[in-house]
């Protein structure tokens, strides 16, 4: 059995490779924006902007969830160092207890350094489009749908539908979710690509195999245009009667926006909101998601190095969900796999991310 001597060793050697991932992870100066945030929303007159007060609000909320655990184990350790300074041999087993549960925290709190990416912390978009083969593709594209909207459900993740367009007889023809949650868009970046089905077709009398393809698009949530920084000038405005659901006189004003950025020629079209600011604003926010996302797959610099056609797209199938002959779902990126494709599209879909986010 280790004596005390051992187990201070031991607990040093935690605090030192604690205190590497404290300092990359740059916890101190998040508190400091904890401090000063918790001042502004403390004011009064903050609630004459109710935008701005949410806003802030959220990412106070989020800054202490980044940072609570952090603080409180760094406490841990400190004062478990000083306890065990002043104790004797009798209470080394306890002390042992301790520094093993502090260790298994620990790797668990690591797992945040594969959230390190310049966008991994936002909300993500996510958008869902069925493929060509009409309702076999739609049906895939429901089923997508369905699978994520467990997933996010399993991690309490707050989600508003932007957009969903239903198909003729079964599944989908788009759907567009704001995800919001943690490192929603660190944990979501692994889902965007192709998708791919095989089955015995249900929409076939008979009963044929049937390959069916969706495209899953992830876009980090982008309020900020200091983050990403589009011209005015490279940006044609259309604005159009919406044509979906709102109530009472919806339809009487033209309150839906299509958004053209014309160097790149990526289109976002919003008419979700009630009013034409409010949807500028969200395809402007979509916008921004999609030339970042753009940005981070050509490997720019800036968004006026942005390629026209060079986003991943269709061109690009991550991942084949086998139901016959045979049950597999398999990445192709990582040749991570799961035999039990039920389960899959029940939501399981963890350890497709993780092994992606650890490769």
């Amino acid at each position: 059995m280790r004596n005390m001597q051992d187990l201070q060793k031991r607990l040093d050697a935690l605090e030192g490779e604690f205190l590497k991932v404290y300092e990359k992870l740059e916890i101190a100066n998040k508190l400091e924006q904890v401090a000063k945030l918790e001042k502004e929303v403390a004011e009064p007159d903050i609630w004459r902007n109710v935008e701005e007060a949410t806003a802030k609000n959220q990412e106070l909320a989020k800054l202490q969830d980044e940072t609570g655990t952090w603080e409180l184990l760094k406490t841990q350790i400190s004062d478990l160092k000083e306890l065990m300074e002043m104790s004797d041999e009798s209470l080394k087993d306890e002390f042992a207890e301790q520094i093993t549960a502090m260790e298994g925290q620990f790797a668990k709190l690591k797992k945040a350094l594969r959230f390190t990416g310049p966008y991994d912390a936002h909300d993500a978009i996510v958008r869902i489009t069925s493929g060509a083969g009409g309702t076999e593709a739609m049906d895939w594209a429901g089923m997508l749908e369905r699978m994520y909207l467990r997933f996010f459900e399993r991690k309490g993740w707050k989600v508003v539908c932007l957009e969903r367009v239903v198909g003729e007889e079964a599944g989908i023809k788009t759907a567009v979710y704001e995800v919001s949650g943690p490192n929603a868009f660190g944990w979501l970046k692994s889902e965007h690509g192709v998708h791919r089905l095989v089955r015995l077709s249900p929409f076939n009398a008979n009963n044929l195999r049937q390959t069916s393809f969706a495209l899953v698009e992830v876009l980090p949530v982008i309020k900020a245009d200091t983050e990403v920084e589009i011209d005015d000038k490279d940006l044609r405005i259309d604005v159009y009667h919406s044509g979906g659901h709102g109530g009472q006189g919806v339809n009487t004003t033209d309150s839906a926006v299509r958004i053209t950025h014309l160097p790149t020629n990526t289109v976002v079209a919003i008419q979700n909101e009630r009013s034409q600011h409010q949807n500028k604003e969200k395809a402007m926010e979509i916008l921004r998601g999609k030339l970042a996302q753009m940005q981070m797959e050509q490997h720019a610099e800036t968004i006026g190095e942005l390629r026209a056609g060079e986003s991943a797209g269709w061109g690009q199938q991550i991942r084949n969900y086998v139901l016959q002959p045979y049950k597999l779902v398999k990445d192709t990126r990582t040749g991570y796999e799961e035999t039990d494709p039920e389960a899959v599209l029940n939501g399981e879909i963890v350890g497709f991310i993780e092994a992606f986010l650890e490769k």
